[in-house]
């Protein structure tokens, strides 16, 4: 254990959960399963037996097992794989394992509300969804921060106990004190956290962000200074509008950074762009994109990772290299 890190919970909470099943050594896999286990809990890895995640979970001390024998031994297990195998790997290795004492944890909504996985009725099932990737859950762990936040839900109570599980779980990985946890759905959740994703956090923003930058680079501008420009000091906008708000953001900004904003912004981001969105928000609500991302094979997903390349451009990837 880090000598900066702290146990977080009891015995009693340890006690609670549990030997923990961690399905997945992905980034939250890996920063959940170190701080369960610098908790106190007793952590085991579930692994397909041709995963190349099996020697870094090894190399960090766990034992790692099949998901399967994982599953049929745990108490607590915890969802900490790809989204998109949750289907097929819960109709082949987990579901003919499962008993009512268990309780599976999920970090996102997706498989619940799509129907992507269907527990048994008569089990626990709960949601524990960090806001910030694995890096920063261990991080803010081991540096005593505390200052991770999440949603949380409750699908089934079978025993009238899965609440008291759920805090257990989310005080060992070092979301502490009811002021960090957001109570929400298993539906809202997944609707938000796709929706959130794909039209503002992640694609939305890159769009906006590479296009600035080629905008740039063609008429002129070298690509230091444009990465410089539209992409640098991105997270000090984000930090002033995440602790004062968007007025709060635009009080602290210069004139003419107030002024261009009104004068340009709306005209980027439209009413088209909003039509847009409702339009991916639709899709998303019918099930159709959860129907898609449970069906990508691994030819496909070798081809998601090439045409992601097409949304950037190694001018763009040498400047961020050079100042991140």
């Amino acid at each position: 254990m880090n000598a900066k890190t702290k146990l977080r919970t009891t015995s009693s909470s340890a006690t609670t959960l549990g030997l923990c099943a961690v399905l997945g050594f992905g980034s939250q896999g890996t920063a959940i399963a170190l701080n369960l286990r610098d908790s106190g809990c007793e952590v085991i890895i579930g692994l397909p037996t041709g995963s190349k995640s099996r020697r870094k979970a090894q190399r960090a001390g766990f034992s790692v097992t099949t998901v399967s024998r994982a599953v049929a031994g745990a108490q607590t297990i915890i969802f900490a794989f790809p989204d998109h195998c949750h289907q097929r790997t819960f109709a082949s290795a987990i579901e003919q394992h499962l008993h009512p004492k268990q309780t599976l944890v999920f970090l996102h909504g997706t498989s619940i509300s799509f129907s992507l996985v269907t527990p048994p009725t008569d089990m626990d099932v709960i949601m524990l969804a960090p806001h910030g990737p694995g890096i920063s859950v261990r991080e803010q762990f081991v540096n005593g921060k505390n200052e991770m936040s999440a949603f949380w839900a409750i699908k089934n109570d079978a025993r009238g106990k899965a609440k008291k599980r759920l805090l257990a779980f989310a005080k060992a990985i070092g979301i502490v004190g009811q002021k960090k946890l957001f109570e929400t759905t298993f539906d809202d959740e997944a609707l938000g956290d796709l929706f959130g994703e794909q039209t503002v956090l992640c694609g939305g923003l890159t769009e906006l962000i590479h296009a600035g930058f080629t905008t740039l680079t063609e008429a002129g501008i070298s690509s230091d200074n444009a990465y410089l420009e539209v992409c640098y000091q991105l997270d000090l906008i984000v930090s002033l509008i995440k602790r004062f708000g968007i007025e709060g953001m635009y009080q602290r900004i210069s004139v003419a950074a107030k002024y261009g904003s009104l004068k340009t912004g709306p005209k980027l981001i439209d009413a088209g762009v909003k039509k847009r969105m409702k339009a991916a928000l639709n899709e998303i609500k019918s099930g159709a994109f959860a129907r898609e991302l449970s069906a990508l094979t691994p030819a496909q997903l070798k081809i998601l990772d090439k045409d992601l390349k097409k949304l950037t451009s190694p001018e763009f990837e040498k400047a961020a290299k050079k100042f991140g």
